[in-house]
């Protein structure tokens, strides 16, 4: 067995179980679901079948026994009670952890047994004892020291062979499993002369295999390409012990496989990425070409071609940026379990729904937001939603109703977390920061600002300390890992009725559409879709405040006003304001007035952090390499907008 083999059988059994687990918790929803019962059965039989094929032996007999539990399911002979649901849930966990620690060897179990797994595996033999008595043979676990003889009569399935497989591969994938000692071809029944078809021109086999595999193990590894009722196996009685069984290969523990280096990438992006490079090569050839010609339109040629270089390239870049996107799907995916078990933890009613699924982000912010995204659901849960009694007297439902939205609007997607639940306790958090001298006792801040001090470092409402929250360690968490990714967290609240967070990112880190400033000598990128409008300043528009700042008048809107030059210490072209460029920018609904000498244009930049090697600059969101071969810096707009609030460049700071 290959590695990649091993690799892509992780990857597909991790997509499964991840459906399998939503499959049953639709199933916990409406026990009666058909379609539900036929995902999980489906999945536990498709993994039974490929993981004896692999000859992962562990995952295949846990596998037999839940497809034992879900076909009484399924033939209605056992009800979907909540045992049966934790019993389903907990089989899940099991195989993923069978999965996560498969080995590169034939037959090798894992390293350890895990007391988990055997566990599960004990109670749905306990819940299969009530079926019949070939469930509760089928469930005890194989003994694999004595070997058996078994006859084996397999027919292959014409629709193999019109796909034109090989049954003999199959056949040597089941020699791998035991001793093969015979196998005796001879024709399928024929139909007369007149009526036979290519197709019915096939053979059958009668085998006889000894190996210590359970019978269902060698089912699993025929069963797929067999005919209906083609595959029959018997075991020949008195064999036992007859001859060695086959040696064990050594055990040897498989590498961890490094889930981010993998991504799946749709047909049509990949087909879009070789027409863009075929492009290229043509395009290259036209300039080359261009180069060596002496002709007096020569030059116009070398532009034209040029050109259509710097499209390709930018359609190029665009296409590739695109195969980094991934739906939130893998995301969202993993919270209607977290949800289910956390709420049965803290005696709460929970459940979730998720929309926009398919919005996409880039893998690598897809997974920096994991963690933030956790510590929401998980607050939502713990001091949103209220006990079910609790719940009925303030006239809801007893479930609580935790919703995950996500949309993308203009250059970045929006993630939002809401639930039904009491809703920030604003006077609860005012009372807790006066106690910590966050807010002065005259001072009488926004809900807007209250609501934000939830994100302080060591800020709780929490009166005790639990295993799911009270220190205060949590949202501080949030704020910073969505900032560090170049997003904001904004708080919508209301008493009684719940709460909202709202997360905006970036779709992208490596790419930005960017408006070229000019600030003296110095020149600044400014993100296209954070400006609304520029203006030159109107005589008389521009005006001192009592805190040593400046606002700017435009169309009867008063804003507060940043020049540049001052904010990073450079000599502006003009003191004069009515002779610069006044650009206004917004950011959650907050709109700011930047000075500026003039603009140069746009340009789509490729960010590069300046974290690396440099410590955090407000304001600053990261530098470039402009087509001059310039460095220029990247524009953080809701880091200018906070200074312009506070008034921070006018002291001088970050000069």
């Amino acid at each position: 067995m290959t590695e990649e083999l091993r690799a892509l059988f992780v990857e597909e059994a991790a997509e499964q179980l991840t459906e399998f687990e939503a499959g049953v918790l639709r199933l916990e929803e409406a026990p009666g679901d058909a379609e539900a019962i036929a995902v999980v059965f489906r999945i536990a039989h498709s993994l039974k079948g490929s993981s004896a094929m692999m000859r992962f032996t562990e995952i295949t007999r846990f596998t037999h026994v839940l497809e034992s539990l879900l076909d009484q399911i399924r033939k209605g002979t056992r009800s979907v009670t909540p045992e049966v649901i934790d019993v389903l849930l907990g089989s899940g966990d099991a195989l993923r952890t069978l999965v996560g620690r498969v080995t590169t060897g034939p037959d090798s179990p894992p390293a350890e047994p895990d007391e988990a797994v055997d566990s599960v595996r004990a109670t749905i033999v306990a819940l299969l004892d009530g079926g019949d008595a070939a469930d509760r043979v089928e469930a005890a676990p194989a003994c694999a020291d004595a070997p058996t003889l078994y006859r084996i009569d397999f027919r292959p399935s014409p629709e193999v062979l019109r796909r034109g497989q090989d049954p003999l591969r199959v056949i040597e994938q089941l020699a791998e499993l035991g001793e093969l000692r015979e196998v005796t071809p001879h024709l399928g029944a024929l139909p007369p002369l007149a009526e036979i078809t290519p197709e019915q021109c096939y053979l059958a086999w009668t085998m006889t295999l000894l190996t210590t595999q359970a019978p269902e193990e060698l089912e699993a590894c025929l069963s797929f390409a067999a005919e209906p009722d083609g595959l029959r196996i018997t075991r020949l009685p008195g064999t036992e012990a007859a001859a060695p069984a086959p040696s064990e290969p050594p055990r040897r523990r498989a590498h961890d496989r490094d889930e981010a280096t993998v991504i799946r990438v749709a047909v049509d992006k990949v087909d879009r990425l070789v027409n863009l490079v075929g492009e290229l090569v043509t395009t290259q050839s036209m300039l080359a070409q261009a180069v060596t010609d002496r002709s007096p339109d020569a030059f116009a040629k070398i532009e034209e071609a040029v050109a259509l270089m710097d499209r390709h390239t930018r359609d190029l870049h665009h296409s590739i940026l695109g195969v980094r996107m991934v739906s939130v799907k893998t995301l969202f995916a993993r919270f209607p379990r977290f949800v289910r078990d956390l709420a049965q933890a803290l005696g709460k009613q929970a459940v979730v729904e998720l929309s926009g699924e398919e919005t996409e982000l880039d893998k690598s912010v897809i997974e920096k937001i994991g963690d933030p995204l956790l510590h929401l659901v998980r607050n939502a849960i713990d001091h949103g939603l209220e006990l079910p009694a609790d719940r009925r007297a303030a006239g809801k439902a007893e479930t609580g109703q935790l919703r995950l939205l996500a949309y993308q609007r203009g250059g970045n997607v929006y993630i939002e977390v809401s639930d039904d639940g009491r809703g920030l306790d604003r006077d609860r958090i005012v009372t807790r920061a006066r106690a910590q001298g966050l807010v002065t006792p005259g001072e009488a801040p926004s809900d807007e600002e209250i609501f934000a001090l939830i994100f302080h470092p060591g800020f709780s409402t929490a009166s005790t300390v639990s295993e799911v929250s009270g220190r205060g360690v949590g949202m501080d968490v949030v704020k910073q890992n969505v900032e560090a990714l170049g997003g904001s967290v904004t708080i919508w609240s209301e008493a009684g009725r719940g709460a909202r967070f709202r997360i905006k990112l970036p779709l992208t880190l490596a790419l930005l559409d960017g408006q070229v400033l000019q600030v003296g000598d110095q020149v600044y990128v400014l993100p296209l879709v954070a400006i609304t409008e520029s203006v030159r300043p109107s005589p008389g528009s521009v005006h001192a405040i009592a805190d040593g700042g400046e606002v700017v008048v435009v169309r009867r809107e008063t804003l507060p006003l940043l020049r540049l030059g001052r904010l990073f210490g450079v000599k502006a072209l003009a003191e004069d304001p009515t002779e610069g460029l006044v650009v206004i920018v917004e950011h959650e609904e907050r709109r700011t007035a930047l000075l500026v000498d003039g603009l140069l244009g746009q340009q789509q930049v490729v960010i590069k952090s300046l974290e690396n090697h440099f410590r955090k600059v407000d304001a600053v969101g990261g530098a470039t390499i402009l087509g001059d071969g310039r460095v220029s810096l990247i524009l953080d707009v809701p880091g200018l907008i906070a200074l312009a609030r506070s008034g921070a460049e006018m002291n001088g700071a970050h000069r």
